[in-house]
């Protein structure tokens, strides 16, 4: 599929990898609507990127400010590719060391972000592709989404966080067979280790035991590699209903 001439919306788009997925889909050719709940930093990066760039401040598991992200997103352009990269973490055991339960809330909040979100984006989204007119082999467009290494090897702790991208993977194949009537694609790419604003609250010893195990290369990922990765798909359209490591053939240790 082609980007140049598209429309693209992209969550989490005022940092990390969202922020390089913006910045590579606007090289592509994209018209990109930022979402992000930092008003600051999307309106700064809109203004930096210019052009068709806008930006939407959301909350990805609200209904009504989504809706109105995607409906900005498709004023000028058909709305061809969405990219979900919104998310949170959150350190927590079933039970912690006092034999008290794992936090409620936040095991809540986690999951609304993450996999509620994500689903709430994709649903809206879909919505609106599917009302635009067929592209080649009546393609309407892609829609990505953003799992993670702990889908697969979730770590003491990662509880809450591993169940909510479990949640993004097993979407994926669904998603795509009940979109494929209208010609739209879904893929999920699960990151390993990246430089992100999220990694970096890490404690320095934590980052570079991480950065330890990754087979090769021995560093984290660059927002810029998955951004790579999303243009690809986005330009091959044969990739559909699957999930994509992108991560140095980590496979994380319990802790």
């Amino acid at each position: 599929m082609q980007i140049q001439g598209a429309a693209a919306l992209v969550t989490g788009g005022a940092s990390g990898l969202g922020e390089a997925t913006v910045r590579t889909l606007t090289e592509a050719g994209a018209t990109v609507t930022i979402v992000d709940r930092d008003e600051a930093k999307g309106k700064a990066l809109a203004a930096e990127l210019g052009g068709g760039t806008r930006f939407a401040v959301a909350d990805v598991a609200d209904v009504e400010q989504v809706q109105a992200a995607v409906k900005l997103a498709t004023e000028g352009a058909p709305l061809r590719i969405t990219v979900s990269c919104a998310g949170v973490g959150w350190a927590g055991r079933v039970i912690n060391r006092d034999n008290s339960p794992h936090d409620w809330d936040a095991f809540n909040f986690v999951i609304r972000v993450n996999l509620i979100g994500t689903f709430n984006v994709m649903r809206l989204a879909a919505s609106a592709m599917a009302a635009t007119d067929p592209l080649a082999d009546d393609e309407r467009g892609v829609i990505v989404n953003t799992a993670s290494v702990a889908a697969f090897d979730g770590q003491i702790g990662q509880l809450a966080y591993s169940a909510s991208k479990g949640g993004v993977v097993g979407m994926t194949l669904p998603a795509a067979r009940d979109l494929s009537a209208v010609g739209i694609r879904v893929m999920t790419i699960a990151p390993g280790t990246f430089d992100t604003p999220m990694m970096s609250m890490a404690p320095e010893e934590t980052r570079r035991q991480l950065a330890s195990n990754i087979p090769f290369p021995k560093r984290f990922g660059r927002p810029s590699e998955y951004a790579a990765l999303v243009r690809h798909i986005c330009e091959n359209s044969v990739l559909n209903g699957e999930v994509i490591r992108l991560d140095g053939a980590i496979r994380m240790p319990p802790k």
